[in-house]
């Protein structure tokens, strides 16, 4: 991520928008520290998209609603331990 000052990025401006809109996040340094970031509308986007529910996952499942499906039990023998 390419770092600018706040003179820099104000002269020019152009440059830092193209680099930003190329899906590489640009940074702005106000007196010495980072102060904002400038993203593509595309990574923007991809970062406050709402993210599936745990219960809407299970509902999208091919599986979800099927009587017939069964999870055979393993029957064997546990392991003897030493203590």
């Amino acid at each position: 991520m390419r770092q600018w000052t706040l003179q820099d990025a104000k002269e020019n401006l152009s440059e830092l928008v193209r680099l930003a809109a190329g899906h590489e996040p640009q940074e702005i340094i106000v007196h010495g520290e980072p102060a904002v970031v400038i993203l593509s509308r595309a990574d923007y986007d991809a970062l406050i998209k709402p993210r599936q529910s745990f219960v809407e996952l299970v509902r999208s499942s091919p599986l979800y609603g099927a009587d017939d499906v069964e999870f055979p039990r393993d029957k064997s023998l546990t392991r003897e331990i030493d203590l």
